[in-house]
């Protein structure tokens, strides 16, 4: 029974091809590694589908549908919570006597219903959730989206109030640990977060048309604003910009479609990704909301080489001195002028390496499982 822990996801975690569930599911694998049985509790919805290679690392796995009826919209519990409540979920979380691990304020639902669950229960917490939904506000152009991420963050910084009860939490960025320690106290442990590398591995590229790349998800409003945004800062340089993402924005390929320097590139797969990442000779990444830490960011970091980045990308996350700011326009044309052709030599892995040790996923898949069975 000691090593048995209960994790409740709010999305499918597998394939981990976005921020959110790669954290979880290399946070599943790593515990796997050390010895801990996994049984995962994990909601669908959209393109994501029940999959067998979860069973491979938990020895248990339940799928259970989001709710996303209109009616939700309106409620006064946050929507990415009431669309997530399952009475089969809290019955069956009641018939044991794990802990558990609750991944975000999303999937927390079950607390409400049964506060005993709260003394066995630790938050993993993925952001802080109302600024992040004030941020998207901010990012979004439609009103009625507007609207809809103003309230969702009213009623979630109303409803974080449900961490007071809970055992334990696991922030995800230094940023994130000094408000939630600040608020919480004691209990709150930054735990770094989860990616599928362990040591640096920059590649050496025989690119020869040097070029920067951002990649992001652009279904995000942050991630639409900010390739917008290069866009309007590279659209008459003499510099080769790439944008990649696995989703197709018209809007975004239609302002890339006007400048022959800048190019869309479709992402297929992770491997797609990480050829991108050793084959770019500057990776550039831009965010308007300070929120968690970006998984862009660590992947740049283990697989890229120069990086390009503003103020809310890097500040607070340690990493600091391992990127080149750049808040302006004229700041980041000075900074890729600098780098484009700046090799990137044995004393930046090393530096670098050095650095992401503190990162090591094995490490902090140690220091959970040692808090939840007070190793």
């Amino acid at each position: 029974m000691n090593n048995i822990i209960i994790i409740v996801a709010f999305d499918i975690p597998y394939p981990p091809n976005y921020g959110g569930v790669i954290d979880i599911y290399y946070k599943i694998k790593k515990l796997n590694e050390i010895g801990c049985q996994i049984i995962l509790h994990t909601y669908k919805y959209g393109s994501r589908k029940e999959n067998k290679k979860l069973n491979d690392l938990c020895t248990e796995v339940y799928y259970y549908d989001r709710k996303r009826s209109l009616k939700h919209f309106f409620s006064l519990t946050p929507f990415i919570i009431v669309s997530r409540t399952s009475k089969k979920l809290t019955k069956r979380l009641q018939n044991n006597h794990y802990p558990i691990i609750f991944e975000g304020l999303h999937t927390t639902s079950p607390l409400v219903y049964n506060e005993a669950l709260c003394k066995r229960a630790f938050v993993r917490t993925h952001n802080i959730e109302h600024q992040f939904y004030f941020g998207l506000c901010k990012s979004e152009q439609n009103i009625f989206k507007k609207i809809f991420f103003w309230t969702e963050g009213l009623k979630l910084k109303k409803y974080e109030k449900i961490l007071d009860k809970v055992e334990g939490i696991f922030t995800i960025s230094e940023a994130d640990q000094k408000y939630f320690s600040t608020k919480y106290g004691y209990k709150t442990k930054y735990i770094p977060v989860f990616h599928p590398t362990t040591t640096p591995s920059i590649a050496i590229s025989s690119n020869t048309k040097k070029f920067l790349l951002y990649h992001g998800d652009l279904r995000v409003p942050d991630n639409i604003r900010a390739s917008i945004y290069l866009i309007n800062i590279f659209k008459n340089s003499p510099y080769r910009l790439v944008i990649a993402s696995s989703f197709e924005k018209k809007r975004i390929l239609k302002q890339i479609a006007k400048h022959k320097n800048i190019s869309f590139k479709n992402i297929t797969d992770k491997n797609n990704l990480s050829e991108l990442l050793a084959k770019a000779q500057i990776n550039i990444l831009i965010t308007f909301q300070k929120t968690g830490i970006k998984l862009k960011l660590m992947n740049c970091l283990f697989k890229g080489k120069h990086i390009i980045a503003n103020t809310k990308m890097i500040d607070d996350t340690g990493l600091e001195d391992l990127c080149h700011l750049a808040n302006s326009k004229q700041a980041i044309l000075e900074q890729t002028k600098n780098l484009l052709y700046k090799e990137f030599i044995q004393n930046d892995r090393k530096k670098r390496k050095r650095k992401l040790k503190e990162f090591c996923p094995v490490n902090a898949a140690a220091s959970i499982q040692s808090i939840i069975f007070k190793l």
